[in-house]
């Protein structure tokens, strides 16, 4: 691909200035990113993968010195004959004020009687300037099954940032040259769960970063490295409270979802009695759930509400069955008029009868049972087959006079049947 600006136009020219990669840097790729396989078979006879030289050991032991090249092995037991492997050594190096970022693909086959064979080609490079701004040169790699795979016959040219060129290196060569920017920003060879170039561009992008990192808070630094979604500056305040109370946070996710409720009702996130919780889970957690019962209390407003703007509905419905009431001298069953009362009725007994809307049924007429202004049940009626369909105290549970409810709303059913027809 081609250069599109200034910046991978300057990018692509400098890569050429570029040293060539060393004998020295590839053999550390050789020695530290390959598994040197010892391969033993049942008689004890230990082949170096490495050299090709046989010895015999009949030890349990699962290391060894190759006599022959002195190369370390791990000793395996198996028939196999045949090996390889593919890693990358990683080289941190700089170029006219830019961090530069260096892949090489390192690939290993082995057989057994024969000497390893190499294969190594520098794939990737990503340049990152003192601002946090990159630029990737890398090779062609194939579509399809063998994703480690690359097409070495292409060059390294400027490609599209894609998470396919974000390399995880199995070791890194000790000698690395720094930037300044990254010389006093507390790096101490360590990417802490990241890989490097995410590490290096978040270091150098986020002003920030540097003081989580000489402060200890790896987790945050690692949480805001990886999520763009979540501005570090909507915590800092919060964060620079915990450094101040040397308080380490150990889940950086966890603690920014706390943060996001504190703030949500409007705590104090100044405060280290808030933000530095003794115990994150349990504060994380309760917040939570005070959250849900918050949202949980205005959905139920909320359709309160509308259920109120629904009442013209419930009288063109309902009112002609207003006013209808009868006792057996202690009991007591009357219509309910609004859908205020409904409301009321279905608070009081803790059950469903407004939530779930039943006063707008066409079919259904609802009616409170209580003695004196006590509600004792709620009872819903079919009005086209004149039946009590059901009849609920508190919690839905029947009480000591449903039978005596029912019976007194069978024996009454003469008068809804009169306004039906009236």
């Amino acid at each position: 691909m081609k250069p599109r600006n200034k910046f991978q136009k300057q990018v692509l020219a400098l890569s050429n200035k570029l040293s060539a990669i060393t004998e020295t840097q590839y053999n550390c790729g050789y020695r530290n990113c390959i598994e040197h396989i010892g391969r033993r078979t049942k008689n004890g006879l230990i082949t170096c993968l490495e050299c090709g030289h046989s010895w015999t050991d009949k030890t349990a032991r699962q290391h060894s010195i190759c006599p022959q090249c002195n190369t370390k092995l791990v000793i395996k037991d198996t028939r196999q004959r045949v090996f390889d492997d593919y890693q990358y050594l990683f080289i941190i190096t700089s170029c006219e004020g830019f961090q530069v970022l260096r892949f090489i693909y390192i690939d290993y086959k082995a057989k057994v009687g024969e000497k390893a064979r190499y294969f190594h080609s520098e794939v990737v490079q990503r340049w990152i300037a003192p601002d946090g701004k990159s630029a990737t040169l890398a090779r062609l790699r194939p579509m399809g099954f063998f994703v480690h795979t690359w097409s070495f016959g292409s060059p390294l040219e400027i490609r599209p940032e894609k998470p396919l060129y974000n390399v995880v290196p199995t070791c890194i060569y000790s000698r690395q040259r720094l930037i300044p920017e990254i010389k006093r920003s507390g790096y101490t060879k360590q990417f802490f769960g990241l890989t490097p170039f995410d590490f290096f561009q978040f270091l150098l992008a986020e002003n920030k970063a540097e003081t989580l990192l000489k402060a200890g808070q790896t987790e945050l630094f690692k949480f805001f490295a990886l999520n763009n979604h979540r501005n570090i500056s909507n915590y800092w305040a919060s964060i620079r409270i915990c450094i101040r109370s040397n308080y380490k946070i150990e889940d950086a996710s966890m603690w920014c979802d706390y943060m996001d409720l504190l703030r949500f009702f409007g705590k104090d996130l100044h405060n280290a009695k808030y933000v530095c919780p003794p115990d994150l889970q349990r504060e994380h957690d309760r917040y939570m759930r005070k959250k849900r019962e918050r949202i949980e209390r205005e959905r139920r407003e909320e359709a309160k509400k509308k259920a109120l703007e629904d009442e013209a509905e419930f009288l063109k419905m309902k009112s002609r069955f207003f006013g209808i009431c009868f006792t057996d001298g202690l009991v007591q069953v009357r219509v309910l008029e609004s859908v205020e009362e409904v409301i009321q009725e279905g608070d009081a007994l803790h059950h469903c009868v407004f939530t779930n809307d039943y006063h707008l049924k066409t079919d259904s007429l609802i009616l409170s049972a209580r003695i004196d202004e006590q509600r004792l049940e709620t009872i819903e009626l079919s009005l086209s087959k004149l039946q009590v369909l059901q009849s609920r105290g508190l919690c839905n549970e029947n009480t000591e006079y449903h039978n005596r409810i029912l019976r007194l709303v069978k024996k009454n059913m003469p008068l809804i049947q009169k306004r039906l027809i009236a």
